[in-house]
């Protein structure tokens, strides 16, 4: 069923995982301080919930919950409404907003708990004399700042996820390439044309600014085909496929196309904000590359390998050749096969650095 999905939904599920993970350990870490610090739940204020094996299953389902409500929140609305925001800017802000949440959730979840643990209805007098002194006890602002530190723990979370890409963090976390591998992937090297006529027309800052509206434009047809970006450089994005998904319905040639059609779309935007309307060549080749961890003050994964550097020279001939788009004809044979588009052959080409030619076509 997971394997239906599409990429983009895919990639919203793994970024809201953590979420609910990183609230259901810290609750359980919580629960056990608290547990050792009183010597049993027996020994809890009368101002807390009594915890037995019921009431543990329903909390530990609710803070699991929670954490992937937050996470949900974050990933599809509040992370973009934020995106330009600086780092500690988004922090506090999503935590103000959050804070509130939480606040509005103590509220619903306390009477269920409570009404569970005296074996009575949500409505008997006994729960809401428990709720209402449990809302100006020491235990409510216990319970608060448990609450906040798991909050600020997704956040903190979120923002480094962000910053240094999903993907990327999981592999740090698994070690998956701690040692060097060997893998085939497809790649593809998108350079902006006349980049450099550009930014000498519009200023370094205002040339920063379409960059980023740039990227941003180009970034759903990558998630959705699957792709993940691996350097940008300047006004070049290098963006990679493990094999076989960069094969699966065409995904490297149909982001291609689609990274074209959604920058068409807001062409009448860039028009009019920017004075021009920026446009892309790209380069398409694969091959094997070993990846692994590298660096000494600064941790990245990077890969190594001919087909590097064989992409550049592919997608450096696009001008020469007087198109947008080159790709390896050893890949595009590969692919399966679609009526949505041909294939159109460019020759054979010497490639700077290589010895043997290459054979190149184009998306027509």
């Amino acid at each position: 069923m997971f394997n239906s999905l599409s990429p983009a939904t895919k990639r919203n599920i793994i970024r809201i995982l953590p979420f609910g993970f990183i609230w259901l350990t810290l609750g359980v870490i919580f629960m056990f301080i608290e547990y050792a610090a009183l010597g049993g739940f027996d020994n809890v204020s009368s101002t807390a919930i009594r915890v037995n094996s019921q009431i543990l299953v329903f909390a530990s389902i609710a803070v699991t919950i929670l954490g992937l409500l937050i996470g949900t929140v974050e990933v599809i609305w509040l992370n973009k409404a934020f995106s330009n925001k600086s780092f500690t800017t988004k922090i506090v802000y999503k935590f103000a907003f959050y804070i509130v949440f939480l606040f509005l959730v103590i509220l619903i979840t306390f009477p269920i708990a409570a009404s569970m643990e005296l074996e009575t209805g949500i409505f008997d007098k006994r729960v809401w004399a428990k709720y209402i002194y449990y809302l100006t006890s020491i235990t409510n602002l216990s319970t608060f700042v448990q609450m906040s530190v798991s909050l600020f723990a997704c956040l903190f979370y979120a923002e480094i996820s962000e910053n240094i890409g999903q993907n990327v963090l999981l592999n740090f976390f698994t070690g998956k390439y701690h040692q060097p591998v060997e893998e085939k992937r497809v790649f593809m090297f998108l350079d902006m044309k006349s980049s450099t006529t550009i930014a000498e027309q519009l200023g370094h800052i205002t040339y920063f600014k379409l960059l980023k509206e740039y990227y941003n434009t180009l970034t759903h047809a990558i998630i959705k085909h699957g792709g993940e970006v691996y350097q940008y450089i300047g006004d070049e994005i290098v963006i990679s496929w493990p094999f076989e998904k960069g094969l699966q319905n065409q995904n490297c040639i149909r982001s291609f196309l689609a990274m074209k059609q959604d920058l068409e779309n807001r062409s009448a935007y860039f028009q009019k904000t920017f004075g021009v309307i920026p446009t892309f060549k790209v380069g398409i080749h694969a091959g094997l590359v070993t990846t692994g961890e590298i660096g000494a003050l600064k941790k990245e994964i990077i890969f190594t390998g001919d087909v590097l550097n064989t992409t550049s020279r592919i997608q450096g001939l696009c001008n020469e050749l007087g198109v947008d788009n080159l790709i390896s004809k050893e890949l595009a044979d590969q692919l399966p096969y679609t009526e949505n588009f041909s294939f159109k052959s460019m020759g054979t080409h010497d490639l700077k650095g290589k010895i043997a030619s290459l054979e190149l076509v184009a998306v027509v």
